[in-house]
């Protein structure tokens, strides 16, 4: 028989949900609302009660010091429960049988996942960073009977996949709750100064670090005002493709990289970003047969000025040459630019002229939002464009804006089908 512990754990009212039987418990926000104190307690409290198996996730964990297993041992010292919970290296286990152990979910696969199928609670602690892929193999593996996933995090950007997931697009049975300093009576007055000295100093931070808002875009981001800007005045929607004008491709191309590809229309004063690909390892064949199963007629395909550089991957053709093959058109190449500032200038200059397909082109969305500087360690200076994955989306958008006024505005072609041509700025007297 389990010995009977009292145990003095008082919860603010806003933690009611988590003692209630739900599928998803989903707590958001960011400093000072206490969420991982809180699913820490309860989660103790709960395995007090029932044996249950308790997996603590998060998307990296390279040692056990990355993951909550510090905060739960110094919880069951400060709820006086010692003598009930085993602290071991690697995991935690109660004296009824319960057991809770830690995981990294990126190092899950479908086939080693199988040890998992048994858990009854999930906890995910900073799962804003948790990826797509992580959740497609985690949700359907906890799914015994009663079973409940946690999800903790501080909000990143708003189209982050666990706050679309979460938060925009709730799954049934879920309870959701955005938790602040607000809703902690135990909010220390040491935080307290800070809250109030960033409020003074710098509202747009204040509201994502203390009010737990999503960021538009990540900081420091080269387009940050640009991209507020295209969501608030409701540019970042539906864009449909408009048959009486030819469709021009801007390209930034990769190999081992993505080769990234805008499909961008134009009429008066407006940018039409109607679609959006990138891959990495597709051959210019492949990339010619992607553009012709679209239904779009096209005008030119617009190249950086590299694309005409004989390459010894092409075998001493450009991809200038290799995609006239494939196309049946000549790709125009965009000039060189004067500086690396000389496209993001240019950008910035056409930002409140484009209108973007939010169905298309997210992921160009969010190369845009996560378009930022190295900043380097010895200056702290923002310096060169960094280079990683999102940077590809964003040099194809700066090499649009550097021809978007040579892309025609009636197609010589006729039209697939007649349509009554509807300019999207209207209402904004552009």
């Amino acid at each position: 028989m389990t010995k009977q512990i009292a145990v003095d754990a008082k919860f603010p009212r806003v933690w009611k949900p988590l003692f209630e039987p739900h599928r998803y418990k989903v707590s958001h926000g960011w400093r000072g609302g206490g969420k991982s104190w809180a699913f820490a307690r309860a989660l103790l409290l709960k395995a007090m009660q029932d044996p249950l198996r308790i997996l603590c996730a998060r998307e990296v964990m390279k040692t056990i010091a990355e993951s909550v297993h510090q905060l739960l041992k110094d919880q069951i010292i400060e709820m006086g429960i010692v003598d009930f919970f085993v602290v071991q290296e690697h995991s935690i286990k109660g004296v009824n049988g319960s057991e809770f152990t830690f995981v990294g979910l990126r190092t899950l696969s479908i086939q080693n996942v199988k040890s998992y199928e048994g858990i009854n609670i999930c906890w995910v602690e900073e799962a804003h960073t948790v990826s797509k892929r992580s959740w497609g193999i985690l949700i359907p593996t906890i799914r015994t009977p009663d079973s409940e996933i946690w999800v903790s995090f501080n909000p990143e950007l708003d189209t982050d996949d666990t706050y679309t997931r979460f938060v925009l697009r709730s799954p049934p049975d879920a309870w959701v709750q955005r938790v602040t300093w607000k809703d902690n009576p135990y909010f220390p007055g040491v935080l307290e100064k800070e809250r109030l000295h960033l409020k003074a100093t710098d509202e747009e931070e204040y509201d994502h670090v203390w009010e737990g808002n999503p960021r538009s875009s990540v900081p420091g981001a080269i387009y940050s005002k640009e991209v507020r800007a295209m969501i608030q005045q409701g540019r970042f929607k539906d864009v449909p493709y408009d048959p009486r004008l030819p469709v021009d491709t801007i390209w930034d191309l990769g190999w081992n990289d993505q080769t990234a590809v805008i499909f961008a229309q134009r009429i008066s004063s407006e940018v039409r970003i109607i679609d959006y690909e990138e891959e990495s390892f597709l051959r210019y064949d492949e990339w010619a047969r992607i553009l012709k199963e679209k239904p779009y007629s096209y005008g030119q395909h617009w190249l950086p000025h590299d694309g005409g550089h004989k390459t010894q991957g092409g075998q001493g053709i450009s991809a200038r040459d290799q995609l006239k093959v494939f196309l049946k058109i000549r790709p125009k190449l965009i000039k060189q630019p004067p500086s690396i500032e000389y496209p993001i200038t240019q950008a910035r200059a056409m930002f409140p002229r484009v209108y973007m397909n939010s169905e298309t082109c997210h992921v160009l969305m969010e190369c845009l939002k996560r378009f930022q500087r190295a900043v380097p360690v010895t200056t702290q200076e923002p310096g060169r464009p960094m280079k990683t994955p999102y940077r590809h989306g964003a040099d194809a958008f700066g090499g649009l804006a550097m021809i978007v006024d040579k892309i025609e505005t009636v197609g010589s072609r006729a039209p697939t089908r007649a349509v009554e041509h509807q300019v999207l700025d209207a209402g904004m007297g552009m």
